[in-house]
């Protein structure tokens, strides 16, 4: 099983190999990244880093142990004790529970050392691989919304529980 990683600098070229060979696989139910996410990938993996550094976003990668970066589980727009989740899973890792294991890794982690109590997460109607995700984890759907032009669901997963049953050291 792969080992959720908080991102580093030297995560950087596993993480850009993922990124390039997952493109067209992502593409087909999320909106692609763009030309310029690849070609300045360098310069923005160490502003994400910076960003990281100051708790308003929370990346992580989904690391096999020859370094293979398979997925990527990330909190953003961190604030108030709430984040927004994002996740993603290369083709060749697909169906094997590891975005449901990195999703439940990253509510604990939430809960447990980010002082998180909410998380929030959106996804498409015609996405049912991350519609499950999310009720596998204990996210419930609370509206409706438009992603990308597309019909979604708005989601919510309140973390007191995982703080209860894991106090912080």
């Amino acid at each position: 099983m792969p080992e959720l990683q908080r991102l580093r600098p030297d995560h950087a070229p596993a993480l850009l190999a993922f990124e390039r060979t997952n493109r067209a696989y992502f593409a087909a139910s999320i909106p692609d990244r763009g030309d310029a996410y690849f070609a300045e990938f360098e310069a923005r993996h160490q502003s994400l880093l910076a960003e990281q550094a100051t708790g308003l976003i929370l990346f992580h990668v989904l690391v096999e142990s020859d370094g293979e970066v398979v997925g990527r589980v990330n909190l953003v727009d961190v604030a108030d004790g709430s984040a927004e989740l994002g996740y993603r899973i290369g083709e060749r890792a697909a169906g094997r529970g590891l975005a449901t294991a990195g999703v439940r890794q990253v509510c604990t982690l939430g809960a447990t050392e980010y002082g998180l109590t909410t998380l929030r997460a959106e996804t498409t109607l015609d996405n049912a691989g991350s519609r499950t995700v999310l009720t596998r984890t204990g996210f419930v759907p609370v509206g409706e919304m438009t992603l990308d032009g597309r019909p979604g669901l708005r989601f919510v997963r309140y973390l007191r529980e995982e703080a209860a049953a894991n106090p912080a050291p």
